[in-house]
């Protein structure tokens, strides 16, 4: 009779990891995670500030180009897998002059911050977001989101997940067409 309880909790526990894995492998993956977002279709909420470098800096200046708004951390593990492919999408496009990337600091310390970018390279505008006001204007609860702006100052894309340099292109020639 001592027995019986312990069969039960272990088919219980049995059903429940079943579900649990059934779940996990039909989500979405990690990566390339496309969201919805109320600012979608509407004009870029301000980004001004300072600079990791010092400098001022304002959305406003980059109208007219595809600007590539990501949100991050030195401490966010995604952060770090996705730089390389940050850093592959603005050299690409340093060239033409098309499109360009901004970082916005999200609740991390300005020395980390500087040495995540000594560290990995990357020399885009990386504006600090001290009181966290870009992050509440943007809705960005936590790293790493990014945002696409169009070059009339209309935001079109969110992806809230790890981006990759493959993902980025393309959904740029997708919207660059029209489709």
């Amino acid at each position: 009779m001592t027995k019986r309880p312990a069969l039960v909790a272990s088919i219980v526990i049995a059903v429940v990891l079943a579900l649990l894995v059934a779940v996990l492998a039909t989500r979405d993956p990690a990566v390339n995670r496309v969201t919805k977002s109320p600012l979608l279709g509407r004009s870029a909420p301000a980004i001004e500030g300072t600079t990791i470098a010092g400098a001022k800096f304002s959305l406003a200046d980059l109208e007219g180009q595809w600007v590539l708004v990501n949100f991050l951390a030195s401490w966010c593990t995604p952060c770090k897998r996705e730089h390389d492919d940050l850093l592959q999408f603005a050299n690409v496009h340093a060239a033409t002059k098309d499109a360009s990337v901004v970082s916005v600091v999200f609740d991390d310390d300005a020395d980390d911050v500087r040495a995540f970018f000594a560290e990995r390279g990357g020399d885009w505008p990386v504006v600090l977001d001290d009181q966290g006001a870009a992050a509440v204007a943007w809705g960005v609860p936590k790293v790493p989101e990014t945002f696409l702006i169009a070059p009339n100052g209309e935001v079109v894309l969110k992806v809230s997940s790890e981006i990759t340099f493959e993902f980025l292109q393309e959904q740029l020639e997708l919207l660059r067409s029209g489709a």
